[in-house]
């Protein structure tokens, strides 16, 4: 068993409510039949383009197909009494500019090492990618304005210095390989490479699983580098503080709304969304926060895009090995490593994340190679947090919501078999039993669960193939490349629609950067028309 650190941190905005009290956004006022912009998806990052728009005095309104706002960032009761943190379950990624824009409130030589490289790739977050096609193809004037898109890229070359080739290295080993040179402690090397795995159908031994390391440890909370928290009343909390700040710039956003595809005119340019009521709604661009395969390849009629791209989106890599157990206990674990005190309090491990099954990187990359086989782990890799050990708020008194990011389980079984509810409860029965063998007794708390496969992912989140991604954050799909080459930059073959969710630049997490690039790109977009 292995623990690290969390802190608790406050989402705060104007007329912030608990978003389990909050089981529906209104509008303000009714749904108009025009505006400047519509974004496709209430989740953190259209809520990001949204309100960063509406700041900018662009009319925009959110549609949302689910009945609470957040995506994947969202707070939901699903057993009553306890409240979850339903996927996304820690916060760290955020973009420090959005915080202030939205009013919203080890070891010494690795970490320096690590902390320096995400210094490095920082000012590649809150830009978009170089845009190749105009630096090369474009008029002079394009060429002059794509000049600027080469500065974070300069600043990241000068930072790094004569050290890029160590840290060009943490981005193109084998995770493994990388830790080897720095530690001898097989469970150290192991609990650090959960992070460079977590939420990819990669092993430790994959070449390039130093880059999602390195995603997980560019962010921070309140100044302090590479540390993740706890957003108090769950990450829906995270997600109503943003929504707020949208509508009190004047936002609309609605729920239970579904959009069913994005209206093109005869000329080729987005003229708005049909929503699945039949009702059509005009704007000048359209936002989609969905992902690229559920944008371009359900939403967007075909006939509007080249058939190379559309080919593209429908062949990028979605694979995911997570499984989300959610978890209400009347009890905290009594882990034979750290025994609980008389009292039952929270001990400083119960508010850390927890890795299980951990003790060796051999053990993950068996976990990974049972999945590559059609398989769950027989082992699983378990990430477990409690979140109400440091926010009462969550559970009734003496009790607590506990969260299990497991991996890793294939979307599609072997054999012909489906994730059912037989395969969904022996899978989760599985991994409650490996936490049994840590905390004698853990199965006898349990007063409920919650258990989200791949499938569930896509299903209920949006999340294609499970991915929490929305596309693995491999080096071919990152950047330039994100979601796809030549197409990087928040625009599409169709003018009009931009891709403003993690399956844009720069990828996955709560961090809002797409979002707020997006609104950036889009803003620039409508003033020079």
């Amino acid at each position: 068993m292995a623990a690290r650190g969390q802190g608790l941190i406050r989402a705060m905005s104007a007329s912030l409510c608990p978003a389990w009290r909050q089981a529906h956004w209104e509008a303000r006022g009714r749904l108009k039949p025009e505006y400047d912009a519509v974004v496709i998806g209430a989740g953190h990052n259209g809520l990001v383009a949204a309100a960063y728009l509406q700041i900018l005095g662009v009319s925009t309104a959110v549609f949302e197909k689910r009945h609470v706002i957040g995506g994947a960032a969202v707070t939901e009761e699903i057993v009553p009494g306890y409240k979850f943190s339903r996927a996304s379950y820690l916060l760290s990624l955020l973009r420090p500019q959005i915080y202030s824009d939205l009013e919203l409130k080890a070891f010494p030589k690795y970490e320096a090492f690590m902390n320096h490289l995400a210094l490095a790739i920082d000012p590649l977050l809150d830009a978009a990618p170089v845009d190749v096609e105009a630096f090369w193809r474009g008029s002079l004037l394009q060429r002059l304005k794509s000049l600027s898109t080469l500065t974070p890229l300069l600043q990241a070359g000068c930072t790094l210095g004569d050290q890029l080739p160590q840290y060009f290295q943490v981005l193109t080993a084998p995770i493994t390989k990388v830790l080897d040179q720095w530690f001898e402690s097989e469970p150290l090397k192991a609990t650090l490479a959960t992070d460079a795995v977590i939420g990819a159908m990669t092993s430790p031994h994959t070449p390039g699983s130093g880059y999602v390391l390195l995603h997980h440890v560019m962010g921070g909370l309140e100044g302090v580098q590479g540390t993740w928290g706890y957003v108090q009343g769950g990450m829906g909390a995270l997600s109503d503080a943003i929504a707020s700040s949208a509508t009190a710039h004047g936002a609309s956003i609605f729920t239970e709304k579904t959009v069913a595809k994005v209206k093109v005119s005869s000329g080729g340019r987005v003229q708005g969304v049909v929503l699945q009521d039949g009702s059509e709604v005009r704007s000048r661009v359209v936002l989609s926060n969905a992902s690229p395969q559920v944008t371009f390849l359900k939403l967007t009629p075909q006939e509007w895009l080249p058939k190379e791209f559309v080919e593209r989106i429908s062949q990028l890599d979605t694979k995911s090995p997570v499984t989300k157990i959610n978890v209400a206990i009347d009890r905290l674990p009594d882990f034979l490593a750290a025994p609980n005190t008389p009292g039952g309090r929270p001990l400083p491990h119960h508010q850390c994340s927890i890795h299980l099954n951990c003790e060796n990187t051999h053990l993950l990359h068996q976990a990974f190679e049972d999945a590559m086989g059609g398989q769950p782990s027989h082992r699983p890799m378990i990430e477990l947090c409690i979140p109400s050990s440091l926010d009462p708020t969550l559970a009734p008194p003496g009790c607590h919501v506990m969260s299990l990011f497991t991996q890793y389980t294939p979307y599609t079984l072997a054999g012909g078999k489906v994730w059912d509810e037989q395969e969904k409860n022996a899978y989760a029965d599985k991994v409650f039993d490996c936490i049994e063998a840590y905390a004698p007794g853990f199965k006898g708390s349990v007063v409920g669960r919650d258990i989200l496969t791949p499938p569930d992912l896509e299903r209920i989140f949006g999340l294609p193939g499970g991915n929490i991604f929305h596309g693995a954050m491999t080096l071919d799909q990152l950047y330039f490349a994100r979601p796809v080459p030549r197409h990087s930059g928040y625009r599409c073959p169709l003018p009009g629609l931009y891709l403003c969710g993690s399956g844009a630049h720069p990828g996955g997490g709560v961090m809002g950067a797409a979002g707020r690039n997006a609104a950036r790109v889009v803003f620039g977009d409508l003033k020079s028309t």
